[in-house]
């Protein structure tokens, strides 16, 4: 019987929450480890767990894994959502890179000044809206195809499906002018794995609130 990947990260989205949807859309369950105080992070360093002193860590396949990107390249290479060839991963790379631009956009809002948050919310518009959907209702429309790569699910698809479930949040209507982005997000909804991730009870975090901001403040102050 396989072990089970552990994640340790605080009860939050941050930036395990890309990693939690990797791995329920490649069918993985997982475990979690949540961290609520300084000393817990500073156990973790001290006990040599954290390469460079920073959280994401997931322990998976005897490896103590840190830095999302790789953690993420890891687990989309194990269970082939990496393309089927240099070419396609490149292009995955690619798009995966830019999603994630704009995921740090996101990422970063709920620590906003509460006289940037207005500000900070149009640039998430403005960036949303003219640089980084119209790339990929460009690519869907170009090619007619259900998925960004090679007509197969891969982790480009489940990225961009977090980016746009993360923005419609605080812009309900941001995808009226993007119509195949529309049909993505509905098939994308209806893959049995990302379906049941977004079922209540999943591991899928709630968007951050005023304790989660005040507990990333704890937990890592210098």
């Amino acid at each position: 019987m396989s072990v089970k990947p552990r994640l340790t990260y605080l009860n939050g989205r941050g930036r395990m929450e890309s990693i939690r949807w990797l791995l329920a859309a490649a069918g993985v369950e997982f475990d979690e480890v949540y961290l609520e105080t300084k000393e817990q992070y500073d156990k973790l360093i001290k006990d040599g767990f954290l390469l460079f002193q920073q959280v994401p860590l997931v322990e998976i396949d005897g490896m103590k894994m840190v830095q999302t990107r790789a953690i993420m390249s890891y687990i989309a290479g194990k269970y082939n959502l990496h393309g089927k060839d240099l070419k396609e991963r490149a292009l995955i790379d690619m798009y995966v890179e830019g999603i994630s631009d704009l995921m740090q956009m996101i990422l970063m809002f709920p620590f906003s000044p509460p006289d940037a948050k207005e500000k900070n919310l149009e640039s998430i518009k403005e960036r949303a809206t003219n640089r980084y959907f119209p790339v990929f209702e460009k690519i869907l429309k170009q090619h007619g195809q259900d998925f960004l790569v090679g007509n197969k699910f891969s982790w480009a698809d489940v990225q961009l499906m977090e980016a746009i479930l993360a923005v419609e949040e605080k812009l309900p209507t941001v995808l009226s002018g993007f119509p195949q982005l529309q049909v993505f997000k509905t098939k994308m909804s209806n893959v049995p794995t990302i379906k049941k991730f977004l079922q209540p009870g999943s591991p899928r975090k709630p968007p951050p609130d005023a304790h989660y901001v005040e507990t990333v403040l704890k937990v890592f102050k210098k």
